[in-house]
């Protein structure tokens, strides 16, 4: 189908969820030596100037980044803190919210001179924009579908992996074209991080995701939940997101609702996160 483009979603707060938990993931990769091989199934343009007529045209950061931003002196949790400092990196002024950068962006945050980045993206327009963003060497793009791409590189060179698998979900297939993915992944490399992201629409489709994870025989499987409103009868669209992460560093669940503890407020009344383990623990 090929119609998603993030530009209209940039920085809301599903992008909060989403890219607060991988800062968190790679802080804890940082923390070893060995060289790491991250993999971005669905990379997006890699950075989002605000003002563009997409992101203008419904403004979901206004719901998600911008009252981190304007709070951002009065949080006092660390990782947030650290988040909010490595977004400012990406303004061109560090005191002006102008710019959301996507999962590329914080990855290429994270790389070392050994370490290497892959970035896989189908929609062309969207490769087009991501080829002309700034990124370091180590960083590949590459024209073509994440999920299989994904299973091609296995095995990677380095001891470590870590890979974050995104889709749109516009087809309902995906739910279960990610499991398929990430048991061919654990099968490959059974250490390795992987991070899914899911919405959270009434229809409940990702019930089919998560079920499908379950009863993978995968051993290590935690996942959260950030909701802006409940699901309901008149709700239209994405009323929460879902992140699943598999072998999660020791500590990133505490660390999370710590941080989130901080969020969840800034986004309105409503708004609620939720985490649990889904299989071990």
């Amino acid at each position: 189908m090929l119609s998603y483009q993030h530009a209209y979603h940039a920085g809301n707060f599903a992008d909060v969820q989403k890219h607060l938990t991988l800062y968190a993931v790679a802080d804890y990769l940082l923390r070893k030596k060995t060289s790491v091989t991250y993999v971005d199934s669905h990379a997006g343009r890699g950075l989002y100037p605000l003002t563009t007529k997409e992101t203008q045209r419904l403004q979901e950061y206004r719901e998600g980044v911008e009252p981190l931003w304007q709070a951002r002196q009065q949080l006092t949790d660390p990782l947030l803190d650290g988040w909010l400092n490595t977004l400012a990196k990406a303004q061109p002024s560090e005191e002006t919210l102008s710019h959301y950068p996507g999962s590329p962006w914080w990855l290429a945050q994270a790389l070392r001179p050994h370490d290497h980045l892959r970035l896989f993206e189908l929609h062309p327009g969207e490769h087009e924009h991501l080829s002309t963003q700034a990124l370091p060497t180590q960083a590949r793009r590459i024209y073509g579908d994440g999920l299989a791409g994904t299973k091609q590189l296995l095995p990677v060179a380095t001891p470590r992996l870590c890979v974050l698998m995104d889709p749109s979900y516009e087809r309902k297939t995906e739910y279960q074209e990610v499991v398929e993915a990430v048991a061919y992944t654990l099968e490959k490399a059974r250490h390795a991080v992987v991070l899914i992201w899911y919405p959270l629409l009434p229809a409940e489709h990702h019930a089919a995701l998560l079920n499908g994870l379950k009863e993978s025989g995968i051993r290590k499987i935690w996942h959260s939940e950030l909701m802006l409103r409940d699901a309901g009868e008149r709700t239209h669209g994405m009323y929460g997101s879902g992140m699943v992460v598999i072998n999660p560093p020791w500590g990133l669940d505490e660390r999370l609702e710590a941080a989130m503890s901080q969020v969840t407020p800034l986004l309105g009344s409503e708004s609620r996160y939720r985490a649990k383990w889904l299989v071990g623990e």
